[in-house]
C-alpha cells in the first residue's frame, strides 16, 4: 500500500494524471505486493478505495512527503528500494514524456528513499517508531468515508486543504448535510447537461442565503457540488444520503431552493419539473410538497415582476 500511494502521488506531480499514467498505474498496482514487505497478498475492497482516494483529487507536496516517510518505514532490503524506484519511474514514463515537475518529484523521492538505513538495528528502530506513532501531515484518508458516501464534502475539504480545523464556517455535520445539499441543486442546474455563468451565480447565492454563508464557502461549495455532478453522479445516493441526514424543515427548504434554481431563466422545464418532483419523493416530501412550493415559487416570481 505504501508504494502504491507513493506512484499515486508522484504521478500528481505536475497536477494532471495523463490516460496513459492512469494505464500504467492500474496494471502496475495489480502486479505490485501491497507493501515491499507483504508479497502475494491481493487489495481488499477497502484498500482499493484508500487507493482511489489518493487518484481522486492532486496530492500535494505536504502529502507526498508524509506518503514518502511511510514508504520509508517499510523498506527491508535494498531490492525493495529498487523495486519502489523502478517503480515510480515506470508509471512517470508511461505517456512518454516526463515533466520537470515529474523529474523533480521523482529525485526527492529517489533522495529520501536512498536516505534510508536498512542496517538490522535501524530496521527494529523504525519499526517500533512506526508502531508508537503515525507520520505527521495532510492526510485524505480521514475522509475516506466521506469519499465513499459524500463525495461532495470529500472536494469541499480538498479545496480547503485537510487540515481538521479548516471549515465553512458550520459544524462538520452541518458541512456534511450542506454538501449533499449542494449536490442537488447543482443536479438540477444541470437537468440541461450544461451550467450557464447565471447560474453557477445564482446556485452560490441561493446557498448563501438558505444556508447563511459567506461568498467564499458558497462558492467553494457550488465549485465542488459541480465537479462532482459533472461526473454522472448517483442520484438516488446523493437523496437517500441527504434524506438521512436531514430533518423535514431541511427538506422543504431545500425543495425551495431547487424550485430557485430550476427557475434562474425564468421557467421551469419540463424536464426540471420531473427531476423535481423525483428528488422530492426520494427525499420524503410528497406531491402536495412539490405543489406547495411551486406556489411559493410562482409568488415569489409574480412579487419580482410586480
Amino acid at each position: 500500500m505504501p508504494l502504491a500511494k507513493v506512484i499515486i502521488a508522484a504521478a500528481w506531480a505536475d497536477g494532471d494524471l495523463s490516460t496513459d499514467e492512469i494505464n500504467e498505474l492500474k496494471t502496475m498496482l495489480n502486479r505490485l505486493p501491497q507493501s515491499v514487505t507483504r508479497k502475494d497478498v491481493p487489495y481488499t475492497a477497502a484498500e482499493s478505495a484508500t487507493l482511489d482516494i489518493y487518484m481522486a483529487a492532486p496530492v500535494s507536496i505536504e502529502e507526498r512527503a508524509r506518503l514518502v516517510s511511510e514508504l520509508q518505514n517499510t523498506l527491508q532490503h535494498d531490492g525493495d528500494r529498487q523495486l519502489a524506484l523502478h517503480a515510480i519511474e515506470q508509471v512517470l514514463s508511461a505517456d512518454r514524456v516526463m515533466t520537470p515537475e515529474e523529474r523533480s518529484a521523482l529525485d526527492e523521492i529517489q533522495a529520501a528513499l536512498n536516505s534510508v538505513d536498512l542496517s538490522i538495528f535501524a530496521r527494529i528502530g523504525r519499526l517500533f517508531r512506526s508502531q508508537a506513532q503515525s507520520v505527521s501531515g495532510p492526510n485524505r484518508e480521514r475522509y475516506l468515508e466521506d469519499f465513499l458516501n459524500n463525495r461532495i464534502y470529500f472536494q469541499v475539504r480538498q479545496r480547503l486543504g485537510l487540515a481538521a480545523d479548516a471549515d465553512l464556517g458550520v459544524s462538520d455535520e452541518a458541512a456534511r448535510t450542506l454538501s449533499l445539499a449542494g449536490g442537488l441543486l447543482a443536479y438540477i442546474a444541470n437537468v440541461d447537461k450544461k451550467i450557464t455563468p447565471a447560474e453557477l451565480q445564482n446556485l452560490i447565492e441561493t446557498l448563501k442565503i438558505g444556508w447563511s454563508l459567506s461568498d467564499t464557502a458558497a462558492a467553494l461549495v457550488a465549485e465542488a457540488a459541480i465537479s462532482e455532478i459533472t461526473r454522472d453522479i448517483d442520484l438516488f445516493q446523493l437523496t437517500r444520503a441527504y434524506g438521512e441526514r436531514s430533518s423535514a424543515e431541511d427538506r422543504i427548504r431545500l425543495l425551495d431552493a431547487l424550485f430557485a434554481v430550476a427557475a434562474v431563466d425564468g421557467e421551469i422545464s419540463s424536464a426540471e419539473q420531473a427531476e423535481l418532483s423525483r428528488i422530492a419523493s426520494q427525499i420524503y416530501l410528497t406531491s402536495e410538497d412539490v405543489a406547495a412550493a411551486r406556489m411559493r415559487r410562482q409568488s415569489v416570481a409574480g412579487a419580482g415582476a410586480g
